[in-house]
């Protein structure tokens, strides 16, 4: 015969009868809007359009569904109180749980970084925008929730939770006092943070947002600007070279010119462009060096605030 419930505990269905249903929905409400706030917390000059902003969004809203019903499952299936159930998988959902989508987050975006899978990188979905990029990450950050509720749900098989569940609400008398701290006091503070942290791993970061074309190419500006420069360095320096070796003959015989006739010219116009386009990029340097400076103050204000 199955052990009776505990008194003090949650009901057989509580989680999905009518108010449990009304709290979690006024949860999915309230976690959601600190994604929104979030937004408008971002820089004006980093701030992403509403289009990008929804498909980084979705991605956590279909992930975090998914880890929902799957805690309400789990928390029904044996004779204990529900709502401790719960309480303890989203307990190890956040702790646990939020260093195994972290590590997740990490691997899956060195393996498609490597590959060069462009639109699979998080946050990432082309110019214009492509729905076939966010279909892809979706179905990546999933399989991420997937491993991380697996494991989870492997530590929970271990014995002694028991306990736990008796020390976590065994002294709130009240079913539905209980059920308000589980579905939704509890959840709503978590999810925030939860929410505001995973946002941050999976949109695309504003100091690489010229660092990924669509032929995956890593290349930002900074190091082309670098590249090209010291191209013309070199350039410059053979041409000095060569003007010195002309120099050098020209005094080993006093009767020959300089320069063949109106190569001289053409040498000193030569010159000057090489010179034109070094400070050009030398400009260029200075603006994006310039951009730098600006991002870590406002990122230091932010802090500061």
């Amino acid at each position: 015969m199955a052990a009776p419930r505990p008194a003090h505990g949650c009901g057989s269905g509580a989680l999905l009868g009518r108010f449990g249903v009304l709290l979690q929905a006024l949860l999915a409400l309230c976690a959601f809007s600190t994604l929104m706030l979030k937004r408008f917390k971002e820089p004006k000059a980093e701030r992403r359009p509403w289009r990008i902003w929804f498909y980084d969004t979705s991605k956590q809203a279909i992930g975090a569904l998914f880890i929902h019903f799957a805690n309400v499952f789990l928390s029904d299936l044996t004779e204990e109180d529900p709502c401790s159930l719960y309480l303890i998988n989203f307990i190890l959902d956040a702790t646990l749980g939020m260093l195994l989508i972290w590590l997740g987050v990490k691997v899956v975006s060195w393996i498609v970084q490597h590959k060069k899978y462009t639109y699979l990188v998080f946050g990432e979905y082309g110019d214009p925008p492509q729905a076939a990029a966010w279909i892809g990450q979706c179905i990546l950050y999933l399989l991420i929730m997937v491993f991380e509720k697996t494991v989870i749900s492997l530590v929970l098989l271990i014995p002694g939770w028991t306990k736990l569940q008796q020390i976590l609400l065994g002294y709130i008398p009240s079913p539905q006092l209980e059920l308000v701290l589980v579905m939704f006091v509890v959840p709503f503070i978590v999810n925030a943070i939860m929410f505001w942290v995973v946002d941050s791993l999976i949109m695309r970061k504003y100091k690489q947002k010229d660092a990924l074309d669509i032929n995956g190419s890593t290349e930002t500006p900074r190091a082309r600007s670098t590249e090209e420069s010291q191209g013309q360095q070199e350039s410059s320096a053979l041409s000095l070279a060569w003007w010195s070796s002309q120099k050098k003959s020209s005094s080993s015989n006093p009767g020959e010119g300089l320069y063949p006739p109106g190569e001289g010219l053409c040498l000193l116009e030569k010159d000057w462009s090489l010179l034109e386009e070094n400070c050009t990029l030398l400009e260029k340097d200075w603006s994006l060096l310039e951009e730098d400076c600006s991002q870590v103050g406002i990122s230091l204000f932010s802090q500061e605030n």
